[in-house]
């Protein structure tokens, strides 16, 4: 009888100390040539609002809608005897509805390119953009990416040239920085709220890819998301993205939102200009530093990514970096996380050089990285899998960064990976799923798609499957 891959360990989504992370707005970010703290009361007095009549019209509200279908069940469904003959997939009646979402936008040129969040415009039908003087316009998708939760928006204006912001370097922030977080917070119109900043490159948030937000106690609410935050000088710091919220409270502010920081919002206007968002890539992955970890590499406190793996012909091999070094910075940037390594390289300009300090043997080293794409080799091999065997019914592929990365997989895996699983096939019976990563076939291992069918058909109905999944090693072994 076959045998089902069963994972060891589930994952569930929790709560922290009565806080649920809700995706609505953030807030953060502001820089200025000049800071000084209110000395008078006079200065204390002074108005935001010359900054807000500035800025304000670049904010616009969007509007998304899709037709979405829903099934209802038939009381049919609850009867064991109709169960029996159609197990979980008796069809009942299905009925269409539209969904509606609301969210925020920055205009950022003026021919009308808007910057937003992902999840405010995912899966719309149809985009409304309404500016500040209450005009609307139909939007078109020009770039959506779910790993950094933006998106651009394109609007037709006839030739007329609209007010927009421009973008402020956001490793110029400071905590305690005064930023204005602008948007349009549960439908009630362009509203705008002041506070500082309050922390930097929060890395561990899970909201994205790449998380290294602006933290901020602006008020954020539902609808903020997409909306701008603001430094003193007018120009743009970050996109308010997420806020942790009471739940019993309502899902309001609670005085802290993220922002995604403007030098990531740059990558995206300029893939859009490039006609894709192509980041940089070095080919390493590593482990946080722990305080247990600081003391046997020598460090005097927990700082730095410990390298457990490096790509073979990457850009960070290539340059000497092995397994065993500790990355400090790069270019000049403090590394304090895996997450805050993968935002500096992601953020650095395409064919460039950077120079990353390491830790090797307790010597401070410097090296310089070729800004590179993603590695595209070897060639995805797209297979749909049949035959008298347990893989049957699976489509793989051969697994690159540029590939992993295009579908959210792991970047540093090598191999054969499982895109799709045929419902009531082989490979579903077998327990397979999307994203297992095939290492061995009993006892050959697997590289390439042209090697994995060989070695099913060759198996004389016994086969030992090996597979990654979720960082774990499975296998199972099943008879004909």
């Amino acid at each position: 009888m076959p045998v089902a891959f069963k994972p060891r360990h589930m994952v569930a989504a929790a709560c922290l100390g009565g806080l649920f992370l809700v995706f609505a707005g953030a807030g953060t970010v502001t820089a200025q040539a000049v800071k000084q703290v209110p000395g008078t009361r006079a200065e204390i007095q002074y108005s935001f609002a010359p900054l807000v009549r500035k800025v304000g019209p670049a904010v616009v509200n969007i509007y998304a809608r899709a037709e979405v279908t829903e099934r209802r069940a038939s009381p049919l469904f609850d009867d064991p005897f109709f169960r029996r003959f159609f197990g979980d997939v008796f069809p009942g009646e299905a009925r269409k509805r539209t969904a509606q979402s609301l969210g925020s936008g920055v205009i950022m040129r003026e021919d009308g390119l808007v910057v937003t969040n992902h999840h405010v415009i995912k899966g719309a039908d149809e985009i409304t953009v309404v500016l500040s003087d209450r005009r609307e316009f139909d939007a078109k998708i020009l770039l959506q990416e779910a790993r950094t939760d933006l998106a651009v928006l394109k609007i037709e204006t006839d030739g007329e040239k609209l007010p927009h912001l421009e973008i402020r370097d956001s490793d110029e922030l400071e905590v305690g920085d005064l930023v204005l977080a602008i948007g349009n917070p549960f439908g009630v119109g362009q509203t705008v709220t002041s506070g500082i900043v309050s922390a930097l490159a929060r890395t561990a948030l899970g909201i994205t890819d790449y998380s290294f937000f602006i933290q901020t106690d602006a008020a954020i609410n539902p609808g903020n998301s997409g909306g701008a935050l603001i430094s003193m000088d007018g120009r743009l710091v970050g996109v308010n993205t997420a806020i942790f919220s009471n739940q019993k409270g309502g899902g309001g502010s609670v005085g802290i939102g993220f922002a995604v920081p403007s030098n990531m919002v740059r990558t995206i206007l300029d893939g859009v200009d490039k006609g894709n968002v192509v980041r940089p890539w070095i080919g390493v992955s590593g482990q946080t530093m722990t305080s247990d970890l600081a003391e046997q590499f020598g460090l005097p406190r927990p700082i730095g990514v410990a390298v457990t793996d490096v790509y073979p012909d990457g850009p960070a091999a290539k340059a000497g970096i092995r397994v065993g070094d500790v990355i400090l910075n790069v270019g000049g940037r403090e590394i304090v996380d895996e997450q805050a390594l993968r935002y500096r390289v992601a953020t650095r300009p395409l064919g460039g050089v950077a120079r990353i300090e390491i830790l090797r043997g307790g010597v401070h080293q410097v090296v310089e990285v070729s800004m590179r794409a993603p590695l595209t080799e070897p060639a995805p091999d797209l297979r749909d899998m049949i035959g008298q065997h347990p893989m049957s019914g699976a489509r793989v592929a051969n697994l690159s960064p540029a590939f992993a990365l295009e579908h959210g997989l792991d970047d540093m895996a090598r191999g054969v990976v499982v895109l799709k699983v045929a419902r009531q096939s082989p490979a579903a019976r077998v327990g397979l799923r999307p994203g297992d990563v095939v290492l061995k076939i009993n006892d050959e291992t697997i590289d390439l798609v042209s090697s994995l069918e060989p070695a099913l058909m060759s198996a004389n109905n016994a086969w030992r499957i090996s597979i990654r999944r979720e960082g774990q090693v499975l296998t199972t072994e099943i008879k004909g």
